[in-house]
């Protein structure tokens, strides 16, 4: 077992700044939960004292059911995989995954058992008797993984893994890391600020901004019901598009009147919108890409020209200005739009958020 619970959480620094505000969290066993969010959230700090390498100032943490802010690090029986990899240089392969064994004075052939069973699931067999500076970036990631699960803890933490390398060598290690999560069954921890990762990897995922948690939830949740404006904009690629609008009725429907036209409202929302009663009054709108559709001039909710258009093979990036906002689509229809070509646009009806323009806050989730 290895459930991990964070209540009232805060850490606060010598001159007052709270990293961390009162977070509550449940990790059961198992999960794989990823902390997300913009540098300066406080993921890591949180990350940091679940690990005990950072001081507690108020609430409490427990590991299967017993407080454990005052233990030390080592006595938490759990795993850090840091963003530098932290391996010792002058140490070789077989000696920085050998070495949390060594010290607890492991019979050396348990060791050499233990060492090369994880080298060959991490596919470092070959690479036993380099040293860190002769391997690539991926590598020492994977040795430091390595290191991380031959001491069978209950729980793995991983502080951003992924950020000092390539495009290409993260995805390779994403699936790495997902394949490992299958395979060991334990609880995993990730921090990371690229939400590519937090949707591909988490079970469950918790935002972050300004020390405070905003959602917790699954991805798929995460994605088509965010609870405010700051999460629909930090989850997805390319990031949901904003719009001023206002809330008006017509012929007993409700539709929301934009710079250019108007959105066509389903049943569903039309009803929220008069229980929160928002008819007469100014809401602001939210759209992915992918659901925004090229229409007929009569159809229009927003119209602009073309500036910039991005083909990505089986799909198309099309940024369209208009007026003083830019609305992008994510588009499978790849053919060629031309630079300051006039487009008429509308929306999914279904799949549109507003959000109140003061707090933020879903209205109609």
């Amino acid at each position: 077992m290895a459930e991990i619970i964070l209540k009232n959480i805060t850490k606060e620094y010598e001159n007052g700044f709270q990293a961390v505000k009162n977070i509550d969290l449940e990790i059961k066993d198992n999960e794989f939960v990823i902390l997300v969010g913009p540098s300066g959230c406080g993921k890591s700090t949180t990350l940091r004292m679940i690990a005990g390498l950072e001081d507690i100032s108020d609430g409490d943490l427990y590991l299967d059911g017993k407080r454990i802010n005052d233990v030390s690090p080592q006595d938490r029986d759990i795993a850090m995989v840091f963003q530098n990899y932290a391996l010792y240089p002058h140490m070789t392969v077989y000696q920085n995954i050998a070495y949390s064994l060594k010290i607890k004075k492991v019979p050396k052939d348990e060791i050499d058992r233990r060492v090369k069973e994880v080298a060959a699931s991490l596919g470092l067999t070959d690479l036993l008797d380099r040293r860190p500076g002769q391997l690539s970036g991926g590598q020492k990631q994977r040795v430091a993984m390595g290191r991380a699960i031959i001491r069978h803890p209950k729980a793995f933490l991983m502080d951003e893994p992924l950020s000092n390398l390539d495009a290409k060598l993260r995805g390779q290690m994403r699936v790495e890391i997902a394949d490992l999560y299958q395979r060991l069954n334990t609880t995993f921890i990730y921090v990371t600020h690229d939400q590519t990762e937090a949707m591909t990897l988490g079970t469950k995922i918790v935002v972050m901004k300004d020390g405070e948690i905003q959602q917790i939830d699954s991805p798929t949740n995460l994605f088509n019901y965010p609870v405010n404006k700051f999460v629909a904009g930090f989850i997805g690629t390319p990031t949901m598009n904003f719009f001023d609008a206002e809330c008006l009725e017509e012929n007993g429907e409700l539709y929301l009147k934009t710079a250019d036209g108007k959105i066509v409202l389903t049943p569903e929302k039309q009803q929220k919108l008069r229980e929160g009663n928002w008819v007469g009054k100014k809401v602001t709108g939210g759209i992915r890409p992918e659901h925004v559709r090229i229409c007929s001039e009569e159809e229009t909710a927003f119209k602009g020209n073309v500036s910039v258009f991005e083909l990505l093979g089986s799909n198309a990036i099309i940024y369209v200005q208009c007026g003083e906002e830019r609305i992008v689509i994510n588009t499978d229809e790849t053919a060629q739009q031309e630079h300051g070509k006039e487009l008429f646009l509308n929306v999914k009806e279904e799949k549109l958020h507003i959000f109140d323009p003061e707090s933020e806050r879903t209205i109609t989730n």
